[in-house]
């Protein structure tokens, strides 16, 4: 069985609610970091960090992810479910046309998952907040650039279905 694995897709997609019913359900999560960092900045007067300054902003998610995914190896749990990966970093800086660190590209890929779950764009639960800052528009390329960084990456993604969260969470399950 797979030990760690990530659900990511484009905002507003449904991971966050996904990663909330498998705790629910007693899963080991690691949640998403982002929007810690976007609240911490907004409290110094950042109102967006990561169009502000992108590479600070994907430094902080980085070493904020990393030491989830170092978490995880000292774990016993299994599987472990990551809302959002390393790889999501690069595919967000690759969206604004960012050249970034290599030390990133290199962090990302020194730190493997067993498998991915991707949350295909969907406009019926997209919803705005303080937090994101990307339409539905945006969320549909982020979406598309998610796919083609985890791919070239060599991972086989696995889509989720749109459909309740509860089915969502069952598929997910059956499929590790």
């Amino acid at each position: 069985m797979p030990r760690k694995i990530v659900l990511t897709g484009g905002p507003g997609t449904g991971k966050s609610t996904i990663i909330d019913e498998l705790s629910k359900r007693n899963f080991r999560c690691m949640p998403e970091i982002s929007r810690q960092v976007t609240l911490k900045a907004q409290s110094e007067g950042i109102n967006q960090l990561f169009l502000a300054d992108p590479i600070r902003f994907s430094e902080l998610l980085l070493k904020g992810r990393l030491e989830q995914f170092q978490v995880a190896e000292d774990l016993l749990d299994n599987p472990i479910f990551f809302d959002r990966g390393l790889p999501d970093i690069s595919a967000y800086l690759d969206f604004l046309g960012i050249d970034y660190p290599e030390p990133i590209t290199n962090t990302i890929e020194a730190h493997p998952y067993e498998l991915v779950f991707i949350l295909p764009p969907w406009k019926d639960i997209y919803t705005d907040d303080n937090e994101r800052y990307e339409n539905y528009s945006q969320a549909e390329k982020i979406h598309h650039f998610l796919f083609e960084t985890y791919s070239k990456l060599g991972y086989d993604l696995v889509e989720v279905p749109k459909d309740t969260v509860i089915s969502r969470v069952d598929f997910i399950l059956k499929n590790i």
